[in-house]
């Protein structure tokens, strides 16, 4: 008999450690890049916070634990960035980024779950369009 339980994106990353991974690269790719700096101009200067706050919400979001839910509550998001400038090139830049980490740290998951989870990130990124 075999296990028939799917297995979620957020195991495929490699768990707690790979979507971490994943929230590491995105925000040191959002750091470090001139392109992106009207994304990065509207984050607070020191990251921890937010990647925190990433790693949660992905985690649960990803299949994992509600690490978000169980801290913060539903995570609204759409409320919650509604005091940032969120346009398409916000979700253009927000999107680089995450394409970036995620060839990174996804680079082992077969090309159908990342493309999936690539379109499932710029619908959630074009969600998040508040102007």
């Amino acid at each position: 008999m075999t296990d028939t339980t799917p297995v979620t994106v957020y195991e495929q990353l490699g768990g707690e450690q790979g979507v971490r991974r994943l929230v590491d690269r995105f925000y040191d790719e959002m750091d470090a890049r001139a392109d992106v700096k009207p994304l990065r101009d509207q984050h607070p200067d020191d990251l921890a916070d937010s990647r925190d706050k990433l790693f949660w919400f992905l985690s649960g979001w990803l299949g994992g634990p509600p690490l978000y839910v169980q801290r913060k509550g539903h995570p609204r998001l759409r409320a919650r960035h509604l005091p940032f400038v969120v346009d398409g090139s916000m979700r253009d830049q927000w999107m680089l980024c995450m394409r970036v980490a995620l060839a990174d740290v996804g680079a082992g998951l077969p090309a159908e779950p990342r493309e999936k989870l690539d379109a499932a990130l710029f619908q959630l990124a074009d969600h998040m369009i508040n102007r």
